[in-house]
């Protein structure tokens, strides 16, 4: 493990790789203690590059065997090996040549789960962002492209599956008891994308047609005795690949697409060419498991590996500054996805109502994760500028608002219209590696001849500037001339690096499309007349500092219905007063900004909670949120779905974030004392809304109105136990004990651990004796503990110090240690949970610098807090900081937080 400072790399900086990489062959004899690997490069000299020019290849934690150039075995005086690079000087010539390398890796000492390691039995592959370099010297980068042929040699008693990317040509048993397999991917493609797997497995496969008429194979690998388990993740596989074809005519290009689940796995998943490596929780699903959200969960990142064969592996990356080309496009279609699966096949009204729950969790995740994250020393632009380890932006900016970026285009454009500039981008850039501006460069030619004399000069800002904006909202009516008059001003105060620069960074508009609609006091909407027609909603492109834009023909005085759909990632400031608010969180016909009224007053009422208690005053009164949620509780018309998202509070950590400074404790006491007296007096609206719901049995289904009554029933059970309602004890066992689906079962013991952690012993144990054998399972065993009220820092000790806890398995630490200190704060917010979170990091980054990196982005945000967090956290930033074998990773996300 690398634990120096590593040197800080620019964007401006780039220069392209000296020599062109078109065709690889690599040999792999295969075993978990010692792994042989024998490569073959040929290379030719790129245009523009001089003959002679040093060749410069990466690698880490190898042993070097052999180098031969162009079959010669080299001398060691004829290469220069250093920690981490391997150079030599090629022929003069400027010919093609070949360099030959054996190397050694083990990957039973990988812990880091980067390169090849080991888990469980088998041997998987992680190359993403520069795991590569683990498995042999390489230039690591993503614009050096190569066709890959590989071959897998190893013993079948232990690995009777070899697989890796493209199409399988052929298979053989070798003489020395050993077999091998030969893979060969027909498409170009970086380092990044290799991947090889091999172990025994189950395996679940289907044909599908494409829209050419060829046919190609579908497979799911996992575990043995798991197959049954992954149906599901086969159904959205082929789900995925024709709506890609339907919604961007997208063709899958190989003659096999595989996914294969893994128990020890980084991140989500991964997209390598025609192997996708995921972690086991986004494959494995049944009704008795699996809940209605990981079934969602399944679905999403499914689709958006699969999409990336086409947003990511036929156009890649020119440099990782342009991370967000490929993911944040491919969330915006995953996100697409998700959405109109879950409205096919319903009424117009209905399906609108179930994108809208999909858009509103969408929204949901990024202000609970990348605001912040905005608003921190971590702020970076969509397309950063610097970096020092590239592992520590793979970040809710470049995912998630590299996302919104992308849909602003489509809001801009249209769907017809981003259609175009999506063919546009694959006819200019298939096969290449390429940056953001080429992306851009493809919907600007759309967009311009949709506007003449328009251009996305101002909007490309947006790739350039961190933090999130500022959108100011006024509105003059005036009756005599019908006319309303709307303003827009637009701030945005340097973040991250731009608020160390001097002098202060002056930070030029952006272009920001802000859709709006008109509300009459009475709540019904307003035609808004324009010179091309009438319509409900208008998108302003505020693209000044300030505009002004004058609406005619009104004939009473609007309330503004802003920011429908989420048209744009800013934080919007108006003078809507509780009762405009009120009124839209009734009437507002898009379903996005009534969510979005109803949160707003939640968190004013949340606010004032705080500040009466800071200042010892009376609280404030429930009435308008009272009234708002009862209205919503009575309103058969909306769909489950949509009134569980309407009847829920902020999430804690939006609270916090909100404050100022940021006081835990106080958002915590406000946020409980809330949603206790909402559940006690709504309580017989909640228990008629519980027994409404109750499950008649037939078979399980994830679709959206089915999950939808199983969500508000297991909500409305949670306010019952808030409020403390009569019997509601009684009801949660009940519902435990005569749980249909892990849904229901799960829903039950989390709500007693939240709310009757004295009743839930019995539901605990009994969980833990069914499900001790299943690892996702227990794992939400223990995450609901983890991030209970009533678990401290001994509590989650406890939960450590169990046979089944292990820090080594990423899934186990996100369930239990990530658990406590992002979604327990009223426990972690003490000195005895900064040293725990201090204690952890420093764990972690022993065994997996990547996941001890992500942990302690927690503290990124501690100088806005209150004086006591924020020394606590702070000499928990400095302790980390301090530790005498600190990973790269960990030394650049702790020494920006302080500073």
């Amino acid at each position: 493990m690398r634990t120096d400072t590593a040197p800080t790399i620019y964007r401006q900086d780039y220069a392209p790789y000296p020599y062109r990489l078109p065709q690889v062959r690599l040999e792999f004899d295969l075993a978990a203690e010692s792994t042989r690997v024998r490569s073959e490069l040929r290379f030719e000299l790129a245009p523009g590059s001089a003959p002679g020019t040093p060749l410069v290849l990466q690698g880490e934690d190898l042993e070097l065997v052999e180098v031969r150039l162009d079959g010669r075995p080299l001398d060691a005086g004829e290469y220069q090996l250093a920690d981490d690079t391997l150079s030599l000087i090629p022929p003069g010539h400027g010919k093609p040549f070949t360099i030959g390398i054996v190397s050694l890796c083990r990957p039973a000492e990988n812990t880091t789960l980067m390169g090849l390691y080991v888990s469980g039995d088998k041997l998987f592959t992680q190359c993403e962002a520069q795991g590569f370099r683990r498995i042999t010297w390489f230039p690591d980068r993503p614009d050096v492209m190569a066709r890959f042929e590989v071959l897998l040699r190893a013993d079948p008693a232990a690995y009777p599956l070899l697989l890796s990317n493209g199409n399988l040509i052929e298979q053989a048993a070798l003489p020395d008891g050993r077999h091998q397999a030969l893979w060969r991917d027909p498409h170009p493609k970086p380092s990044y994308l290799f991947a090889l797997v091999a172990g025994d497995f189950d395996c679940i496969e289907r044909t599908e047609t494409t829209r050419s008429g060829r046919e190609v194979l579908l497979q799911v690998y996992s575990d043995k005795g798991y197959r049954e388990q992954t149906r599901w993740a086969l159904d959205c596989l082929a789900r995925a690949l024709h709506w890609d074809e339907r919604r961007f005519g997208l063709e899958l290009d190989l003659d096999r697409f595989m996914v294969v689940a893994a128990r020890d796995f980084n991140m989500g998943a991964m997209e390598n060419k025609g192997l996708n490596i995921f972690n086991a929780a986004y494959v494995l699903a049944d009704p008795d498991t699996a809940t209605d959200a990981a079934y969602r969960g399944i679905e999403a990142v499914i689709g958006h590996e699969y999409f990336h064969n086409w947003t990511g592996n036929r156009v890649t990356c020119r440099d990782w500054f342009q991370l967000s080309l490929k993911e944040g496009l491919t969330v915006f279609r995953d996100q697409e996805f998700s959405a109109d699966m879950l409205a096919e096949g319903l009424p117009p009204a209905e399906a609108a109502s179930a994108r809208a729950v999909k858009r509103i969790d969408d929204v949901h995740t990024l202000r609970l994760a990348q605001f912040p994250e905005d608003a921190g020393p971590m702020a970076h632009p969509i397309r950063p500028d610097s970096y020092q380890e590239i592992g520590n932006f793979y970040t809710a900016t470049i995912y998630e608002k590299g996302a919104e970026v992308i849909r602003m285009q489509h809001t801009l454009l249209g769907e017809a219209g981003f259609r175009a500039g999506m063919d546009e981008y694959f006819r200019r850039h298939d096969g290449q590696a390429v940056t953001c501006d080429a992306f851009v460069d493809a919907m600007e030619s759309v967009y311009a001849q949709q506007n003449p004399g328009q251009d996305f000069s101002v909007f490309r800002r947006w790739y350039a500037q961190a933090g999130t904006p500022r959108v100011r909202v006024s509105s003059h009516y005036d009756p005599a001339a019908r006319t309303c008059r709307i303003t827009l001003q637009q701030q945005c105060a340097p973040a991250g690096l731009e608020a160390l620069q001097t002098p202060p960074v002056e930070k030029p508009p952006l272009h920001i499309p802000v859709a709006i609609g008109l509300i009459d006091a009475d709540g019904q909407p307003m035609p808004i007349r324009q010179e091309n027609g009438t319509r409900d909603t208008l998108i302003l492109e505020l693209r000044q500092a300030s505009q002004t834009w004058t609406l005619t023909d009104i004939p009473r005085a609007p309330i503004l219905s802003l920011l429908r759909g989420f048209s744009a990632p800013v934080i919007l400031e108006t003078d809507r007063t509780a009762n405009d608010l009120a009124l839209l969180a009734r009437h507002d016909p898009d379903p996005f900004a009534r969510w979005d009224a109803v949160q707003e007053t939640a968190h004013r009422h949340l606010q004032d909670c705080m500040r009466a208690e800071r200042d010892g005053a009376q609280p404030p009164a429930l009435d308008t949120l009272l009234a708002i949620w009862r209205a919503a509780l009575d309103d058969q018309a909306l769909s489950p779905a949509y009134r569980t998202r309407l009847l829920a509070l902020p999430a804690v950590r939006e609270v916090i974030d909100r404050s100022e400074p940021m006081d835990p404790q106080a958002a915590v006491s406000a946020w409980t004392r809330t949603r206790q007296a909402l559940g006690a007096r709504l309580a017989q609206d909640w228990r008629a809304i519980y027994d409404s719901l109750v499950d008649e049995g037939g078979p399980y289904s994830p679709d959206p109105v089915s999950s939808g009554r199983r969500a508000l029933r297991n909500l409305a059970l949670d306010n019952l136990l808030a409020g403390k309602a009569p019997g509601a004890v009684d009801l949660a066992l009940a519902q435990f004990r005569q749980a249909l689906n892990m849904t229901e079962s799960l829903g039950a013991l989390t709500a007693l651990l939240q709310h009757a952690p004295q009743d839930a012993a019995g539901p605990l144990a009994d969980f833990h004796a069914r499900w001790h054998d299943d690892p996702l399972v227990l794992d939400r065993w223990f995450g609901a503990q983890a991030s209970a009220p009533g678990c401290t820092v001994a509590g989650v000790r406890a939960l450590m110090a169990l046979p089944d806890f292990s820090l080594r398995n990423p899934n186990r630490a996100r369930a239990v240690v990530f658990r406590f200190c992002l979604d327990n704060p009223g426990n972690l917010h003490t000195p005895e949970g900064y040293d725990f979170w201090a204690e952890q990091v420093l764990a972690l980054d022993a065994l997996n610098p990547e996941i001890a990196a992500r942990l302690s982005r927690a503290f990124d945000n501690w100088a806005r807090h209150e004086p006591t967090a924020r020394a606590g956290m702070q000499a928990a930033l400095q302790r980390v900081l301090a530790a005498p074998s600190l990973s790269r990773n960990v030394r650049e996300i702790v020494s920006k937080a302080l500073g």
